[in-house]
């Protein structure tokens, strides 16, 4: 369990995050409150206030909610001409629950890629693992 919680992959520190859980464990939580990243991981606690998300995560979230509408919009449109009230009343919704909804994943998902790649203060944990990881391995040969 230790040399795998040391050995995370790019994919699966991604699907933590997206998972809002701790990309070093899994099993851990990575926000306190709505957006409000812990410290470190309650289970194998690992630093997470390194993070730099910033606004890149509301980034995302804009772009991917703005091509999602614009699409639905376009094709609404021009298939069947509704008044503004109906776009209003259909988009609205979908804009709102859909930013509030991928906010905090894609927070996650920002955080874990920068927990994966050492960015910021995530450097240290990053040269942790690997020197565990080479440890593991070295152990591993020699057993074997």
């Amino acid at each position: 369990m230790a040399q795998e919680r040391h050995s995370v992959s790019l994919v699966r520190a991604l699907g933590r995050g997206l998972a809002m859980k701790c990309p070093s464990c899994g099993e851990g939580r990575m926000f306190g409150r709505f957006l409000k990243v812990l410290d470190r991981c309650d289970v194998c606690r690992e630093e997470l206030h390194h993070h730099q998300a910033d606004d890149y995560p509301a980034y995302i979230v804009i772009f991917l909610i703005g091509k999602l509408v614009f699409a639905g919009v376009l094709i609404v449109e021009l298939a069947y001409t509704p008044p503004y009230w109906v776009h209003f009343t259909l988009w609205m919704p979908l804009v709102l629950f859909g930013a509030l909804g991928l906010l905090q994943p894609v927070k996650g998902f920002v955080v874990a890629l920068q927990w994966h790649l050492g960015l910021h203060g995530f450097e240290d944990a990053k040269h942790r693992r690997a020197a565990m990881s080479e440890t593991a391995v070295r152990e591993q040969a020699s057993a074997g």
